[in-house]
């Protein structure tokens, strides 16, 4: 009979109930990727359902940023509110919020209720990446922290994968609104078998804030005062989002839907006696949760959190963030990388940061611990996560452009489905990369997975016009998909290796926040390059009736647009691995010192390792 073979000396084991809830805020991280990427098929019937015609996608644009918003600047404030309060409870707060973000944008009637919806998605999806990723930092010491870092990222790049698929599943046979419902019940259930899991979880003295704050064996009774308060606002806000016919033109019940005078500034629908319960409904809660000694959300605690976290410099450095992603985000690239109004936001983003720093130098406890990414592998991370971001998005916007500019004109679906190829090699190379981590330097395997990632860009860089038809087209899809993969856990790695475990959840945020920088400036600057390229090559086409005879439209014209379309998205290409290049040099500079590793090879491949 074989035994198996007991940790690495000084290495405790992992308990089972540990390894339970780290699976489920796994799972959890992996729904709320899928939930960005939900809106890509739904976008133009969530329009609709709000009162905006599909050629309003302008107006539509806050659907997007809101979610954006939510899961960038608030990001930093809860790793921070990890650190201080423990990964388990911001990992069910988190939840809580992403289930009531799907409530609102699944009753959502109009666009600020959408938005406002959206924004409380990203807040709470956005806040399990950091909480999640420290955790895997509490459990695991930095020598076997590779591999599950590397699911983690992996299960985050499947959900990317998932999220398209599961809104064509769910629009198949429902309305937009039943994906958001989805949301609402599996946020919820996974929020309870966290709880569980908390209560359940027997972990070491150096995992934070994972035993439950009642104490072992201790059951606390739900507030029934509470319990009542939210039922009677689920049931009020209800009636005033769907306003059933039957009650609205019924000569008693419809006076429940008449806007009382004087408080229009609520809006019309909350104005009304059946909106006006929902809203004192919503106060006494707030009261009861602040006042109760039991209460069902305890907020004085939260309130303290927030406080010792520093939510002044967290507002700063939001506002400077939110600056950087509206100045990008409402940019239309075909004039410029932002927009005139983006040139506000940056102004005030400038602004919000130089407020930030000097807050960093006066306050006693600052969201940002003085030294905290003192250390080369810390900041370097975060410039290493700016240039990936970069890169990636090229890969995640252009890929499926390219399908669309030659073989598949006609079918945004088909056309999506070529990037499948790279996604579904991405989590692969994730869990490869966190696996080498373990006893190849950071640095050695976040450089050869850009410089894959770059060599694959370059490959694109050569297609024409059939090259998709090709299955020679399918191996720099593998190879990219895998390229990025293997840089992901090596990062996470290197960050956490490399700050106290005081700061983790904060370090783990600061990385996600750079990356979706990179990809959010990437996509500006790498789209307004390709497009000069394609106004260029364009600039030399003759009118269409020229070269149709006289026809408005030919194949030769068409074929002549196709070469300047595919013009641009090799300029996208080449400048996408051009930041893929400059991420692996960086790489290799600033994680030289980054002790991620400190088991042999033959340590790490023993069984049980």
């Amino acid at each position: 009979m074989t035994t198996r073979p007991a940790p690495p000396s000084g290495v405790a084991a992992v308990p089972r109930s540990a390894r339970t809830l780290l699976t489920l805020a796994a799972v959890a991280v992996a729904f709320a990727a899928a939930d960005t990427y939900v809106v890509v098929l739904a976008l133009v019937d969530m329009m609709q359902g709000v009162g905006l015609s599909p050629d309003q996608l302008q107006k539509a644009a806050p659907i997007v940023s809101g979610f954006l918003l939510g899961y960038v600047a608030m990001l930093p404030l809860i790793g921070r509110i990890a650190d201080l309060r423990g990964r388990g409870p911001v990992l069910v707060a988190s939840l809580g919020l992403f289930a009531v973000g799907s409530l609102v944008t699944a009753a959502s009637y109009d666009l600020q209720t959408l938005v406002l919806g959206r924004f409380l998605q990203g807040v709470g999806g956005g806040g399990l990446v950091p909480a999640t990723l420290a955790l895997v930092a509490d459990l695991y010491p930095r020598e076997r922290r590779g591999v599950p870092l590397g699911v983690v990222s992996a299960v985050q790049e499947i959900g990317s994968v998932l999220g398209p698929l599961l809104g064509a599943a769910v629009l198949a046979v429902a309305d937009w609104r039943a994906i958001f419902g989805l949301n609402l019940a599996v946020g919820l259930v996974l929020a309870a078998s966290v709880r569980v899991a908390l209560a359940k979880a027997d972990v070491a003295d150096g995992a934070r804030g994972l035993a439950p704050a009642t104490g072992p064996g201790r059951r606390r009774l739900p507030d029934p005062v509470g319990l009542v308060l939210v039922a009677l606002l689920l049931v009020a806000a209800a009636l005033v989002v769907v306003a059933p016919p039957a009650l609205v033109q019924d000569v008693q019940w419809g006076r429940l839907y008449i806007p009382t005078t004087g408080l229009g500034w609520l809006g019309e629908r909350w104005s009304t006696p059946v909106g006006l319960v929902a809203v004192v409904a919503l106060l006494l809660l707030l009261a009861r949760c602040l006042t109760a000694s039991r209460p069902l959300v305890d907020l004085r605690a939260w309130g303290s959190s927030l406080r010792e976290a520093d939510v002044f410099g967290a507002a700063l450095l939001g506002l400077a963030l939110a600056g950087v992603i509206l100045a990008f985000a409402t940019a239309d690239p075909k004039v410029e990388v932002f927009s005139p109004q983006g040139r506000w936001y940056l102004l005030g983003a400038g602004v919000a940061a130089a407020a930030f720093l000097a807050h960093l130098r006066r306050a006693e406890s600052p969201l940002l611990p003085r030294g905290a990414l003192r250390a080369t592998p810390a900041w370097g991370s975060l410039v290493v996560s700016l240039f990936v971001g970069a890169a990636l998005v090229a890969a995640l916007i252009d890929i499926p452009l390219f399908a669309r500019t030659t073989i598949y004109q006609d079918s945004q679906l088909l056309a999506a489905l070529v990037l499948v190829r790279f996604l579904i090699a991405l989590p692969v190379g994730a869990i490869l990369g966190g696996w080498l981590t373990r006893t190849v330097p950071a640095g050695t395997v976040t450089a050869v997975g850009m410089i894959l990632a770059a060599g694959s860009f370059y490959a694109m860089a050569q297609w024409d016009a059939d090259a998709l038809r090709s299955a020679t087209a399918t191996l720099p899809l593998v190879i990219g998909g895998l390229g990025f993969g293997l840089a992901l856990a090596p990062v996470n790695a290197a960050v956490l290796a490399s700050t106290d475990a005081a700061v983790h959840g904060l370090a783990s945020a600061l990385v996600v926040v750079a990356r979706m920088v990179g990809m959010l400036v990437g996509i500006s600057a790498l789209t307004t390059l390709g497009l000069r390229r394609y106004y260029a090559e364009s600039a030399g086409i003759p009118p269409a009736q020229e070269v149709c005879g006289g026809r408005s439209r030919c194949d030769a014209y068409t074929d002549l647009l196709t070469t300047a379309g595919i013009a641009q998205e090799h300029t996208v290409f080449l400048g996408a691995a051009l930041c893929a290049l400059v991420a692996a040099a960086v790489a290799v500079l600033v994680y030289r010192r980054a002790d991620t590793r400190t088991v042999s090879p033959t340590e790490a491949l023993a069984p049980g390792a």
